[in-house]
Order: structure tokens, then sequence, then C-alpha cells
């Protein structure tokens, strides 16, 4: 909750932004089964290729994790060796075009994304703990309906 109110709308949709900001940092609130700040870094990448497998079979390379995540192909390339070296992706010749790269969660990978589910979860549960159940259903409901309508708009 913030320490005042938007007296507005104007101040109320204002504020918006800059809540979204707040949200990454506090993924690392104390809950049980903590995450690492690094591990916690990973999970971007491990995101965006899982999202890929269970979506619409995306195959994704280091350029896709780079344009996704508005990055230079070198950052991108950093974060995806990060991830291969903790055990967390493992690179694959494409099956539809086999001069391309692309990348998969190893079942170490799937694991530390069941286990960041599993936070991301207890982080939600404990920040609404005082919020009457249909609130937070209510905003989990319109949580996923902004990042559907978000995901809607970025070019495919």
């Amino acid at each position: 909750m913030t320490k005042r109110e938007p007296a507005t709308d104007e101040e109320l949709l204002n504020a918006v932004g800059p809540a979204f900001g707040k949200l990454r940092r506090s993924m690392l609130l104390e809950v049980d089964n903590p995450i690492s700040q690094k591990d916690l870094s990973r999970t971007l990448v491990l995101n965006i290729v899982l999202e890929a497998e269970q979506g619409d079979g995306r195959e994704i390379t280091v350029g896709g994790v780079a344009e996704y995540l508005s990055v230079d192909p070198s950052v991108a390339s950093r974060m995806v060796s990060d991830n291969i070296s903790a055990g967390y992706l493992v690179r694959a010749a494409s099956q539809r075009d086999g001069r391309r790269t692309i990348l998969h969660l190893s079942p170490e990978g799937r694991d530390m994304m069941d286990r960041f589910r599993r936070h991301q979860r207890a982080a939600f549960e404990q920040v609404t703990a005082d919020w009457a159940e249909g609130e937070r259903l209510e905003f989990a409901r319109l949580m996923l309906k902004y990042v559907d309508c978000q995901n809607a708009l970025r070019p495919r």
C-alpha cells in the first residue's frame, strides 16, 4: 500500500508506472525457499524459453532473448551463457533450420522454474495476506488480463 492514496484519477494512473518498477525489486521478499539474486536474474531468460516451449512452440535463440529483453545481443549472449554454465539451459540444433542454435530448458532449469513459481506464489500470498479473498482474486485476474493485452501488442 502506498503511503498516500492518489487523490485524483490522474495521480492514480501516473503512479502505475513507478509501481510496476517496484514489483521486480519486491520479488526478493523473505519467503520460504528464497531465490538468490543471481537465480532471480537467470529466471528472466528461463521464463522466455519456458513460455515459448509451453506456448506456440517458437524456437528461441540468443537473438530472440535479446529482442524480447530489449538488450544488446552481447548482453543476451552472456545471460544465456550464464544459464548454460549453471546447468539451466542447453543448446540444440533447430529442427526447422539446422544452421540455427536454439535454447531449451534442462531438467535443472525446469526445477528452477518450478521453484521460482512457488516463490512467486508465496510472495503474492504474503503481500496480499490481509486482503479480502475477492480482492486477491480480482487483482490476479486483472494482472493476467494486463499481461495478455501487453503481449498482444508485442510484435511477433
